[in-house]
This record gives C-alpha cells, structure tokens and sequence, in this order.
C-alpha cells in the first residue's frame, strides 16, 4: 500500500509542471510562490521554539486562529509556522497582522521534498488540522521525535469507509500521531472503530470566535435603506438559484439587494455572465462603486465576509444546496443573522443539529420552500442575542480545553 502512495506521488510530481500550469491560467496558484510547494523559496528560519499549525484551506485555517493568537503570546515560543494548501488560505492568512507567524505553502508529501522542508524549519512540535493526514510527513515526524497532533480531527462515514477498507495501513499512520482530538462524537466512534487509543474529545474549534478588531466597515451608499440578503460560499449553480430569488422577492420585498459572495472569487466572470442573461443589475466589490440602482452586489475579494454579515438581515451558507456538505453558519450567527441553509449539511453535521435545536438556523428543501421562509424572516425577525451569547461560552470552553491539551503535549 506504501508503495503505491509513494508511487502515485512522483507521478503527481512529474505531472506536476503540467498542473501547476493549468492552475496558474485558472487563478488557483500564486505564480510567485508554487515553489513552496516543493519546498523551494522557503521562509526565514528564527532561532529558538517553533511550533507549526498545517490546515487545508480557509475554514480549517479560521478555526485555529484563537489558537494562533494564544500562543504568540508565549514568550517560549519564537516563531508559529502556518501551512496550507490554497491560494484562497494564503490571502486570508494577509488580513491578519501577526507578530511571530508566517505562511508557507505545504510542501507535496514527497520523501526528499518532506525532509529538505523539515531540515530547514526544524519544528519543535507539529499541529494538523481536520483531515489533514499525509503518510510520509506523519512518518518523518515520528522518525524525529517531534511531538505530532491532530486537531479538530473530521471523519464523515464516507471517509471512515475508505480509511476502513486499508484498515492496517490506516491505522499504522494514525498511531504516529502522539494525540488526535475529534470534533465530534461521530468522529471519536470512527477513530476507536479503526482501533486508535490516543484520542480525547474536546468539542469543535468552529464554535470559537477570533478576535474582529480589523473588521472593515460598509459605507458604501449602496447599502443605506436596503433590505439584504447574504448569500455567502456560494458554489456553482447556486448563485443561479439567488439570482432568481431576488427576481421573486424584489416584488414583495422593498428595496431588497442580494449579496452574493462566492466561495471562490475567480468564479466571478461566470456568475456575471449568467446575471447578465438575466438582465440583472450588479456591482463588482472591486469596482468600489456606489450606485444604487442595483440588483446583487458580488464580493469578489477573500476575507471580507465578516463586514457584509454585519449589515445582512438573512443569511445563505452556501455548498449546502448542492452536493459540497456546506459551510460554517457560526461566523454569521455571532453578526445575529438569521442563517437559512440546504440540505447537504454534512461537513457540519454536529453544528447544523445544534444551530436547528435552538431555532436558529432554517433548512429550506426546494425553492418555493426558499422563497417562504426568506420572505418569512424579511418580516419576522428574531433576536438571537441571548442564545448567541450562549455559543460564545461553549467557544470559549473549547478553547481553553485545546489550549491546555497543546501546552502539556507541545510545550
């Protein structure tokens, strides 16, 4: 089974000018930098302790900011490394202006390349985020004797069926890792169903708030008076279905303007192109205009979500109306938006069962059923603010539980 992994690597390696290539022309590379990702064009080494968080891409990027933010504060610890994989992980890494930490590309999960990264960084300790699982780099760790924990750890029952079927190889990988922490009880009974002990449930890092203090306000005219509807991650087809919403709600709904801000920016000529055969009226983010004649206002730059939930009245957490298992509705949920979603809520699964429990979020199930319970909300709006409050706690708990558990192990 190791053999073909390794084997299956070197060929994404010689594929891998072909690929890169191809995602440059799509805008889903930094031409500047895709050498990181073979640990080429490396960062400055600080002497002294440093600790290294690797996660996938936003979301998972998000989630350990807290954590990222506590243990700068650790006078022992000299420099953070962050890893991701995304372009989109990168350019939310710039909006935060930390002291101690720096962003590099993680490396392909190649042996030479895996050992030139970590002869250069030297980490003291190790942090991987969710699903964030890669043989060789887990193997190398353990072979160096550096401390190796997965957080936040996510298993959908599609993944524990896979990881089930190469059990022995599976469960030889995850062993290496001196900690897991699940995120969910569904999580913890797959990892003690593929036979792992070092496991300690700590609750989700989504439920944690991070710190707002460069919150960028809307001041555009374009927004004053408005009714708004947030449609926010959206994917492919989705904004479609926004995009004939507004059409049935502009009529009922006074002043209303939709917000559509997809989950990936480069998407932004397609979505134009379909309001266009619409003959809807848009503003692009960028162009930083103002008129006010508009239909939907896309946000077509990362990190500036947080600004637009602040002045929604309703808000869509997209990738749940199709087939991609949904986004984080936290985020918005502590802005007191009123969260509307699909039905494709696995990601989130534990947090969606939560959110529903307490009336806080709505599941809408077909576009009649969409246009009902929007047009619902437009009208009938609720004050979430105790049962938020409420969230911040459990957030604030879950914090201090990771936080305790890294420092015995890391520190």
């Amino acid at each position: 089974m190791r053999i073909f992994y390794n084997l299956l690597v070197y060929i994404v390696i010689l594929l891998s000018p072909l690929i890169i290539i191809y995602r440059i022309l799509k805008k889903k590379e930094n031409p500047k930098r895709f050498l990181e990702k073979f640990s080429i064009n490396k960062g400055k080494k600080s002497s002294g302790k440093l600790i290294w968080f690797h996660c996938s891409s936003v979301g998972e990027f998000l989630s350990i900011v807290p954590l990222i933010h506590e243990f700068e504060r650790k006078k022992s610890v000299k420099q953070i490394l962050v890893t991701t994989s995304t372009l989109s992980s990168s350019r939310i890494f710039e909006k935060f202006k930390f002291k101690k930490t720096l962003h590099q590309f993680y490396p392909l999960d190649n042996i030479f390349i895996i050992n030139n990264f970590l002869n250069h960084w030297k980490p003291s300790s190790a942090v991987f985020a969710e699903s964030e699982i890669w043989p060789t780099m887990i193997t190398e760790l353990k072979k160096r004797e550096i401390k190796t924990v997965l957080i936040n750890a996510r298993m959908t029952e599609k993944t524990f069926k896979k990881w089930f079927s190469i059990k022995r190889f599976g469960k030889k990988i995850l062993e290496e890792f001196d900690y897991i922490f699940p995120q969910n009880k569904e999580t913890f009974l797959y990892y003690k169903k593929l036979g792992i002990k070092k496991l300690k449930f700590l609750g989700n890092l989504k439920f944690i708030s991070y710190p707002n203090d460069k919150l960028k306000e809307t001041k555009k005219e374009i927004f004053k008076n408005k009714n708004i509807l947030c449609s926010a991650s959206t994917h492919y087809n989705e904004e479609e279905i926004f995009a004939n919403l507004h059409i049935k709600l502009k009529k009922k709904i006074p002043n209303l303007i939709t917000i559509i801000i997809p989950r990936h920016v480069e998407r932004t000529n397609e979505i134009t192109r379909m309001l266009d055969n619409k003959k809807l009226k848009y503003i692009k983010h960028s162009e930083n205009k103002n008129t006010g004649d508009c239909d939907i206002y896309i946000v077509d730059s990362y990190g500036e979500s947080k600004s637009f939930y602040k002045i929604s009245n309703v808000v869509f957490l997209g990738g749940s109306l199709v087939l991609k298992g949904g986004q984080n509705p936290l985020e918005a949920l502590r802005f007191g938006c009123n969260i509307i979603h699909g039905n494709h809520t696995f990601n989130f699964k534990d947090v969606y069962k939560m959110l529903e429990k307490e009336k806080l979020s709505l599941k809408i199930s077909s576009s009649k059923d969409l246009e009902k319970k929007t047009l619902n909300l437009f009208k009938n709006k609720q004050n979430n603010s105790g049962k938020i409050k409420k969230l911040k706690k459990i957030g604030d708990l879950i914090l201090k539980k990771n936080l305790n558990e890294l420092e015995r192990i890391i520190l």
